[in-house]
């Protein structure tokens, strides 16, 4: 993997140096490439998990025949394979026991969303849940024209929002390599962080939209995810929340920010519609680490467009986690950038907390009080 690659390799990765470096220099296994569910041509499903340690390896749950045994295979490599036979269309609960102990199979499509969260809150913080009034986080399904499938999206709307004929403004909160829609709502604590914003008086009523970015990628240099999600976003996400919502559609009511990936996507999508947005934060991020600065600034016409730009962001803000962020070197690249061409924009780094979420929750505590004013 040349060092660029890795630069953006460690970026998509969403985590602190050490665990990047540590993903990316060990020995493949099996495990990488395992899909852990199959279903065979002649009705059978095999179920598959890596535990070479293992002494034994069994299946549980609604999947399991009664009474019947299923077929139990240790591969050479670590392997373990489950066959269950005549399985019915359907929906199914399981789980591995592995020498004894339940495992959730961590190769499931939604095996991210299942990972325990440690809320260290002694209630008096700013992302705690506090005895105010509440917000909704949905979860919304929408038809992607760029996948061709179904997607998607977690959407926060304020407390008295049913009750209300008000148009409000819309923020797009874009989560980073690694993770999905569900971060944000999750790790993120956004859905608590916006609620005592809102009782606090220090934010205005807005929808906040949180979109899954993590498209699959061909290229190498991931240049086609970056496309894949400003088409999907323009084309198929926000159509829908325009369409769905009570939202105001102009530009100064519409707002865009991400973290590392999500905050490349930002800078990709907000330059390519310079008339769409008045508010752009990006946090923990720059551009393309995979692409040169300079062809990108080119092909976001930056020296040309430069004028508008400034004109037409309100607010554009790019913070970082401090030095020990890995995206340090990516976003002091593309500020050199934005400087060299003339382009306004505020940069801090008020956290030193690197490429965590500890820095981007209080990213969005500082940043969502400044927008639609």
């Amino acid at each position: 993997m040349s060092k660029i690659n890795l630069i953006l390799a460690t970026i998509l990765a969403v985590g602190s140096l050490t665990t990047a470096q540590a993903q990316f220099q060990r020995t493949p296994t099996p495990n990488d490439t395992l899909q852990s569910v199959r279903k065979q041509a002649d009705g059978s499903v095999v179920f598959s998990i890596y535990a070479p340690k293992a002494r034994t390896v069994s299946l549980a749950g609604d999947i399991m025949p009664w009474g019947a045994t299923p077929e139990v295979k240790e591969n050479p490599n670590g392997v373990w394979n489950i066959t269950i036979k005549d399985v019915k269309p359907g929906s199914y609960r399981y789980h591995f026991v592995v020498d004894g102990l339940n495992v959730y199979d961590p190769k499931a499509p939604l095996a991210s969303e299942t990972s325990a969260i440690a809320d260290i809150d002694d209630g008096n913080q700013f992302f705690s849940m506090k005895d105010v009034p509440h917000g909704a986080i949905t979860q919304r399904y929408y038809h992607s024209k760029v996948l061709n499938t179904t997607s998607r999206m977690h959407v926060w709307t304020p407390a008295g929002y049913e009750n209300s004929k008000e148009k409000l403004p819309v923020l797009y909160l874009i989560h980073g390599g690694g993770d999905s829609d569900n971060a944000w709502p999750t790790v993120g604590r956004a859905g608590f962080i916006l609620d005592n914003l809102l009782a606090e008086g220090k934010i205005v009523p807005m929808i906040v939209v949180m979109p899954n970015a993590n498209i699959p990628a061909q290229k190498r240099d991931m240049s086609d995810l970056m496309d894949n999600f400003t088409n999907d976003l323009m084309g198929s996400i926000m159509p829908f929340i325009e369409s769905n919502y009570r939202c105001l559609t102009d530009k100064d009511h519409r707002a865009i920010g991400g973290l590392s990936m999500g905050g490349i996507q930002t800078l990709e999508i907000c330059l390519q519609n310079i008339d769409k947005f008045s508010y752009v934060f990006v946090l923990s991020s720059g551009f393309n680490p995979n692409i040169d600065y300079e062809q990108q600034a080119e092909r976001f016409h930056i020296k040309e467009n430069a004028a508008k730009i400034n004109k037409s962001f309100k607010m554009f803000v790019h913070t970082q986690g401090g030095p020990s962020d890995i995206t340090y070197r990516s976003g002091t690249n593309t500020n050199k950038i934005f400087d060299k061409y003339g382009i306004k924009y505020e940069y801090s780094e008020p956290y030193q907390t690197g490429h965590s979420w500890s820095t981007w929750r209080n990213n969005l505590n500082d940043l969502a009080p400044r927008l639609f004013k």
